[in-house]
Parts: C-alpha cells; structure tokens; sequence
C-alpha cells in the first residue's frame, strides 16, 4: 500500500509560479518501486483529468493543456514527487491531486488547492 500527502498548493496571480509536491508512504520501501505516478486535477464542476505522469526511467508524460509550462519530477531518495508550475493561467484552478496504481488499487492523496486568480 501506498500513502500520498500533496503539499504546494495556494492562491496565485495569473502567469505566477507554485511547485507542488507529493510525499509517499506506507508500506513500499520507496517508490523507486513505483513505475509510474502522475498528478491529477479536477476543477469545480468537472471530471478529474490527467495532467503529467513519470516513469522510474523519468518518462513524462503531459496534458496538452500543460505542456510547455508545468515539469513533473520524482526524487526516489526522498520518497517525493514535484510538479513545477509556471505561467499558471486561471484555467489551471483545481484541485490537485497525486495518482498511482498499484496491482489493479488506485491510490489516491487528499490533494492541494491551486487558485490562479489577480
């Protein structure tokens, strides 16, 4: 099993910077064991969509709607994964939220607030 705790979130102006991050826990030993994580993020009154994935072999993988301007990343020392956001639009308000599967089990964080807004 897996545990997520996301972190970073916040209010921000339009074209602004915020680094999310995603600390694991449980009972993996790391998450070098965890092929692919992703971050998600659902909007108020829409369905949650996929907005960045990595591998253990650092493959990425991004929402169109991102690219160019949020970088994912993982430390496997650290047990943690990031999402750098920058020129943040009020589009990208939403909730966010870290992602895995494992065996068939989504697992889930509580997720952080983004608010892009003057």
């Amino acid at each position: 099993q897996v545990r997520f705790v996301e972190s970073g979130g916040g209010l921000v102006q339009p074209g602004g910077s915020l680094r999310l991050s995603c600390a694991a826990s449980g009972s993996i030993v790391s998450i070098f064991s965890i092929y692919r994580m992703g971050w998600y993020r659902q909007a108020p009154g829409k369905q949650r969509e996929l907005v960045a994935t990595i591998t253990t072999d650092a493959l990425t993988n991004y929402a169109d709607s991102v690219k160019g301007r949020f970088t994912i990343s993982r430390n496997n020392a650290r047990n943690t994964m990031y999402l750098q956001m920058n020129s943040l639009k009020p589009e990208d308000t939403a909730v966010y939220y870290c992602n895995t599967n494992l065996g068939g089990i989504n697992y889930w964080g509580e997720g952080t607030l983004v608010t892009v807004s003057s």
